[in-house]
């Protein structure tokens, strides 16, 4: 059973929040932060180069609020979006099982009536013998 399903194009915004969303819900992601900031703050410890951000890191925690404030808009963004398909694809099933359940019921009907008329029949054969 074929549905005619409404094509919906992405827009760039909706297509980048789902990336950053799925980026940001990765371990690579997890790793690769936790990679960045532990040299991040090996660097300010380690005396190789001129600290820019000692102990207790201020800068560092400016810099990972800043990327939280924007990624979890982003992230909700996405998740709107895949809560909006969802909802689309239960109503597209919904009608689905509804249509399916009245064909069902109408074949039922239609088996009935055939059980019927054999049954009536073989009477009819079995009262003329």
């Amino acid at each position: 059973m074929e549905h005619s399903r409404e094509k919906h194009k992405s827009t760039f915004g909706q297509k980048a929040a789902d990336k950053v969303a799925s980026w940001v819900g990765s371990w690579k992601y997890i790793i690769v932060q936790s990679v960045v900031l532990i040299i991040w703050m090996i660097l300010n410890v380690v005396s190789i180069i001129e600290h820019w951000d000692p102990y207790p890191f201020i800068f560092l925690n400016l810099v990972v609020a800043f990327v939280a404030v924007y990624t979890a808009p982003i992230i909700l963004m996405s998740q709107n979006r895949s809560e909006e398909r969802d909802r689309k694809k239960f109503e597209i099933d919904l009608a689905t099982d509804r249509k399916s359940e009245k064909e069902i019921e109408e074949i039922k009907t239609q088996l009935n009536r055939i059980e019927h008329d054999k049954i009536k029949k073989i009477l009819e054969i079995l009262e003329k013998k």
